[in-house]
Formats: structure tokens, C-alpha cells, sequence
């Protein structure tokens, strides 16, 4: 947290010793939830993973299924099928949790997705911050939501419009 204050300081100082600058600040989420393109990425980002959901669902209910006929014929089975039906039940355990992980995991199917649809519009919002810049003559813009903070900003500084008016 020091180090941010401390890089935030330096910033703005430098920032206020050199009148040339300029210095804006734009929400990204604002904008990419104003753009078609995203929203409709976002759509289909969202109906995938319930469909994975779904799967996995479906899954889990098959393992519940092969549990409970388990439960009920566990008297009628020898300790060798016994053994074969649990040993079943917990492959397919690994095997769904796996399929999730696939799905679901930090590297799974849907990061993979969410990078396929929604870079692409991600990258059309910063070529037209970095257009904006060069035209207005900005030398720092800021996302106002961003992990790198903002501690105080002026809605003078709110470029937000402007840009979603130059991406439509």
C-alpha cells in the first residue's frame, strides 16, 4: 500500500511540476458495459458456462444416482463387488471434479472462452483510449475502477462519454 501511495505521489507531482500535462480518467467497466460487441460476448460467455454447469450437474446427479442403487443393493453384493461399486462411484467422482477443474479452473475452457470474446472488444476500447490521448494530447489516462487506484479524481477528469462516443 506504501508503494502504491508513494507511486501515486510521484505521479501527481510530476504530474503538477510540468504545466504540459494532461490527465484523464475513463471507467473501462462503464464503457465496455456500454458497447453491443461486449454485451453480446458477455451473453454468450454466460450461456456456455450453463451449459458446463449444466453438465456438471448432471454429472454429480448420475454419481448420486450410482450411490444410492449402491446403498440399496450393498446387502445383496459380495465385498469383491462391494469393492468394484465404491471404487466406481469414486473414479467417476475424480472424473467429474476433473471436468470441472477443466471447465472451470484458472487455465479451464472458460478463461480460454472469455479471452476468445471478450479480448477482441477489450482491445477496440484501448486503441480508442490511446487515439483519444493522441488527439486530445492526454499524456496520462487512468481507469477509474482500476486495481492501481485512484485516490481523488475530479469528474472534470471523467472521460468516460467521450470515449464511448468514439467507439460508437
Amino acid at each position: 500500500m506504501k508503494n502504491l501511495i508513494l507511486s501515486l505521489a510521484i505521479i501527481f507531482s510530476a504530474a503538477f511540476q510540468l504545466d504540459a500535462q494532461k490527465i484523464a480518467v475513463v471507467d473501462i467497466n462503464q464503457v465496455l458495459e456500454g458497447m453491443s460487441d461486449y454485451q453480446e460476448a458477455q451473453r454468450e460467455l454466460d450461456k456456455v458456462a450453463a451449459d458446463w454447469r449444466q453438465e456438471i450437474a448432471k454429472e454429480y446427479d448420475e454419481i448420486k444416482s450410482l450411490y444410492n442403487r449402491y446403498q440399496a443393493e450393498q446387502v445383496l453384493l459380495s465385498d469383491e463387488q462391494k469393492l468394484k461399486k465404491e471404487e466406481e462411484i469414486v473414479e467417476k467422482e475424480k472424473d467429474v471434479r476433473e471436468l470441472q477443474k477443466r471447465r472451470f479452473g484458472p487455465e479451464g475452457d472458460l478463461f480460454k472462452k472469455r479471452q476468445e470474446l471478450i479480448s477482441p472488444v477489450q482491445d477496440k476500447v484501448y486503441f480508442a483510449i490511446e487515439d483519444f490521448a493522441a488527439d486530445r494530447g492526454y499524456d496520462l489516462i487512468m481507469d477509474k475502477n482500476g486495481s492501481a487506484g485512484i485516490l481523488f479524481a475530479s469528474d472534470d477528469f471523467d472521460k468516460t462519454a467521450d470515449i464511448i462516443k468514439r467507439i460508437k
